[in-house]
């Protein structure tokens, strides 16, 4: 009964979200969160063809998984926080000066001598990126009304595809006719051109009270947690074994961080991560959606490359060329799958169909052979596509009209973490199981299995035929083993689409909802 209030109360603000936008003052303030968002999204994209080249002028090859790890880890613990600091401060200076950091570290980036210096400067441009994202989202729900919050965020999703197809294409020119740095230095035009755009479309924006003191336990605690539980899933069955004491500590320093995070965050007047969102049934469930979509679809889909460079014999650039059907179908369905919304203010189909279509397209991708052809893989990405786009959005417009606008950016930033947080153990954990696949297949031949490390596309086609063959076949099996354990987790995810409850959309001020308002709240006086 008490959730039912506070669904209610929440479903009942509808008329103080919405600031008053104009469409065509909603399309300005857009053309400047679209850039933000492209940049955001391209970043990786651009860097990723660039990291051999980076590696073989610094040196340093061991902290190579660091470049990524050092920023993923950053983005991912600043993301909540960014969130939060807006709802304090307002969304316009703390975004502005997230894209300020951001393109700090981008500049450091680029000037890097080595590559302590680089992981350095990654971690300071991850943090922040974490605010990019949370801020675009949380903007978008600050200005929009729910109801026709989904057409605008079916835009922003499209971004996606755009930045995973043109990034690597872009990274790729960059490393092969310029220098590297310029991977990192391609940020800045795009960032400037944010900057401008959104210090002066967000003026409209409040400004936030500014009063309130920061949860810096909260803060330093969901730091170590986060920290240690990336450590653990990054190092574990790699550099250290699983029953060792590094890892066996790790653990142990992220649970009792967790637990005194929790007992923290229940105390203070200005939680960091609000724990009063998670009483929302439909939060809970569209975060654990979004925390699952990142598991089972950016652990899984990071790894297709793979197969297709060592396999199916693709280049570089031809393998990010081939996700297109994927990327094409994933926007195609955002973006008719937010009219449709905003049409009828009917979401509880999509999300299920969309975690359906996930568990099949991975579960395809678990039948391929050493035999599988590009044409049947472009098959199965399109279906893997149309999943993502019924997801994607779907999972934050949810989590946000399940939230109070006080709880806005912090709740927002609440479900970004943890779909960053699902895409970060996933890569982690499935790329074990790749490895643990490829690494067992290869346990008879000393020779190829000492070259695995090590072993390139180009090496691979100047080897013996057999050799290439044995090899391929562990890729297979590595890759295979991983979309197994993909499509279990994204089944998972079915399940709890399926409990997600049809609260009506917000939209617009009306008398009714001022008076749905005031029963809420006399309920919960009176309870």
């Amino acid at each position: 009964m008490a959730k039912d209030s506070a669904d209610t109360a929440s479903g009942a603000e509808e008329e103080q979200v919405g600031l008053g936008f104009s469409h065509r003052q909603i399309l300005v303030t857009m053309s400047g969160l679209v850039v933000a968002m492209l940049l955001a999204m391209l970043d990786n994209m651009i860097v990723a063809p660039a990291i051999p080249t980076i590696v073989g002028e610094l040196g340093g090859l061991e902290h190579l998984a660091w470049v990524t790890t050092g920023y993923v880890l950053a983005s991912t613990v600043a993301t909540p926080i960014w969130g939060k600091l807006g709802d304090l401060y307002g969304r316009r200076i703390i975004f502005t000066t997230a894209v300020a950091i951001f393109l700090l570290g981008s500049v450091l980036c680029g000037a890097s001598q080595d590559m302590a210096q680089l992981v350095a400067f990654r971690a300071v441009q991850g943090l922040g990126a974490g605010g990019l994202m949370v801020g675009v989202l949380s903007i978008i729900g600050e200005m929009i009304p729910p109801r026709d919050r989904s057409k605008y965020q079916g835009v922003m999703m499209a971004v996606m595809p755009v930045a995973m197809i043109g990034g690597p294409l872009i990274g790729g020119f960059i490393t092969d006719n310029l220098s590297w740095r310029w991977a990192f230095y391609v940020n800045l035009p795009l960032g400037a051109v944010t900057l401008v755009l959104c210090w002066i479309t967000l003026a409209k924006l409040p400004k936030g009270t500014g009063k309130a003191v920061i949860d810096w336990w909260g803060t330093g605690l969901l730091t170590i947690w986060i920290t240690a539980l990336v450590l653990v899933t990054s190092w574990g069955g790699t550099q250290y074994e699983w029953g060792s004491g590094q890892i066996l500590g790790l653990i142990a320093l992220a649970v009792v961080a967790f637990v005194a995070f929790i007992f923290v965050e229940r105390r203070v007047a200005e939680p960091i991560m609000p724990l009063r969102v998670f009483k929302s049934l439909n939060f809970s469930l569209s975060g654990a959606v979004a925390f699952i979509s990142g598991f089972a679809m950016f652990g899984a889909m990071g790894f297709l490359p793979q197969f297709q460079q060592f396999v199916q014999g693709s280049s570089a650039t031809n393998s990010g060329l081939l996700l297109m059907p994927m990327m094409i179908a994933s926007m195609a369905v955002s973006l008719a799958a937010g009219q449709l919304i905003s049409k009828t203010g009917h979401y509880k189909s999509v999300p299920i169909v969309g975690a359906v279509l996930v568990t099949i397209g991975l579960a395809l991708f678990a039948t391929m052979d050493v035999a599988t052809s590009t044409t049947v893989t472009a098959l199965y990405m399109v279906v893997l596509g149309a999943g993502m786009g019924g997801l994607m959005q779907t999972s934050t417009l949810i989590a946000q009209n399940s939230l109070a606008l006080r709880d806005m950016g912090a709740g927002t930033g609440v479900s970004t973490f943890l779909r960053n947080m699902g895409s970060s153990l996933g890569v982690s954990l499935l790329g074990a199981v790749y490895t643990s696949h490829l690494t067992d297949t290869l346990v008879g031949t000393p020779a190829v299995a000492g070259q695995a490390a090590s072993m390139t596309p180009q090496l691979l086609r100047r080897l013996p035929e057999a050799v290439q063959n044995l090899f391929q076949q562990a890729v297979t099996n590595g890759i295979t083993a991983l979309f197994t354990w993909g499509a279990v987790v994204a089944a998972i995810g079915i399940v709890a689409a399926l409990f997600i409850r049809q609260v009506p959309l917000r939209g617009a001020a009306t008398p009714q909802a001022a008076q749905a308002k005031a029963e809420a709240e006399s309920v919960a006086m009176s309870g």
